[in-house]
């Protein structure tokens, strides 16, 4: 029986640990939530309560777990382990995560960006499989990316790279000439939800006012896509805003890359081609010209265990 892996997400809400093989495949996993208030500590004391329970149902199973894969929900130093910083919850700045995780459980670490695993996962075993240049974009709480550049995932200097989130476009929640604020400012789940739950009124008998029962405050994105089916106006209005400015961060990445792939996930991904028909419009409209039907964005093909099944291939890799 070949050995196994602890493939690990700590997202600014979301964490999940899984028990998986080399290969990406998972056995076990255990789900959870965190509240991005309480900071890093109340994260770090809820895997230190569930992998424990993997590493006993590992015992139990066969396998030996040889390694530990961890995708973090921020820029990482990849060589030293450290997280740099999170923009979702504080108290990770300069955090030695290898280190702890390696201390705590005597297994070797590998730390990646949430993004830069998820789009090595998706690359060996889900929308990118067979390409040789791809683009990952997840788009949950915050936006972050992967670009695989001939099979080889891109960590630029050993801080990451593809922080497509932290680059700039038009702001339409503005009304002076020429503004412009980071992606994920104004295209983050959290962002949108934001945004929408400021309207004054809505009209009571419309699709939105049905789907939150008339309380703005209860608005999320799949309600906002939910109506956007139906035609509302204040659902489709806001997500062609929010289609135009990721079209326009898209295009430029395609234009600058080529890749013959781009997956998107997150959650806002889930909003399906309610947001991604539109996305690929404005793409088309902007791409340089002779990439135009080159390149494909298609949902990512992993759902929720993307960052799982990364974290299994970057430390199975690192233990052979």
């Amino acid at each position: 029986m070949s050995d196994w892996a602890l493939g690990l997400e700590i997202g600014g809400t979301k964490l999940q640990a899984a028990l998986g093989s080399r290969d990406g495949i998972i056995a076990h996993r255990q789900r959870g939530a965190a509240d991005s208030s309480a900071g890093a500590e109340s994260i770090l004391s809820w895997f230190d309560h569930s992998i424990p329970a993997l590493l006993e149902q590992a015992a139990k199973d066969g396998p030996r777990v040889t390694a530990i894969g961890v995708g973090f929900g921020g820029p990482v130093d990849s060589a030293a382990g450290t997280a740099l910083v999170s923009h979702q919850v504080g108290g990770w700045s300069g955090f030695p995560l290898k280190r702890w995780f390696e201390e705590r459980f005597d297994l070797p670490a590998t730390i990646a960006n949430d993004a830069n695993a998820a789009g090595w996962a998706e690359y060996c075993c889900g929308a990118g499989k067979g390409t040789r240049t791809f683009c990952y974009m997840n788009i949950g709480s915050g936006i972050g990316g992967a670009f695989v550049i001939n099979g080889q995932l891109h960590d630029g200097h050993g801080f990451g790279a593809a922080e497509i989130g932290h680059t700039y476009v038009p702001d339409f929640t503005s009304p002076a000439p020429g503004a412009a604020d980071k992606l994920e400012h104004l295209c983050s789940g959290w962002s949108i939800e934001k945004r929408v739950r400021m309207v004054a009124s809505l009209e009571p008998s419309s699709p939105l006012a049905m789907h939150c029962s008339n309380n703005p405050n209860a608005i999320t994105c799949a309600m906002l896509a939910d109506a956007a089916r139906e035609g509302d106006p204040v659902a489709l209005q806001e997500i062609e805003q929010v289609a135009a400015a990721l079209g326009h961060a898209l295009s430029k990445v395609i234009t600058l890359i080529h890749p013959e792939f781009v997956a998107l996930g997150g959650g806002v991904r889930l909003m399906g081609d309610v947001l991604l028909d539109p996305i690929r419009k404005h793409v088309d409209a902007l791409v340089f010209g002779p990439y135009r039907d080159r390149y494909r964005i298609v949902p990512c093909a992993l759902g929720e265990d993307v960052v799982l099944v990364g974290g299994l291939l970057l430390a199975s890799a690192t233990s052979r």
